[in-house]
């Protein structure tokens, strides 16, 4: 019985660290992407189009990174930061 808990635990952590991964890497490659397009390309017929292609391809990059650096990032600051 403890040991289902605990388990269940773990999975509620992990979904959790999944789930912020999936939103913040919406939110921070949306921003991010929109402005450099904007600063770079302007607001162009052609706009949307690269902006959603950057999007996309930014979120590829971003969400993995996101899941593998950011346990690794998170013990540095614990380190740090006591």
């Amino acid at each position: 019985m403890i040991f289902n808990s605990m388990e269940d635990s773990m999975n509620v952590k992990l979904k959790r660290k999944i789930a912020f991964a999936l939103l913040m890497g919406i939110v921070t490659t949306g921003i991010i992407s929109f402005v450099l397009i904007a600063l770079n390309v302007g607001f162009s017929e052609t706009f949307a189009l690269i902006w959603l292609r950057s999007w996309g391809i930014a979120y590829v990059v971003v969400v993995p990174a996101i899941l593998l650096i950011g346990p690794a990032l998170q013990a540095q600051i614990d380190r740090l930061i006591q």
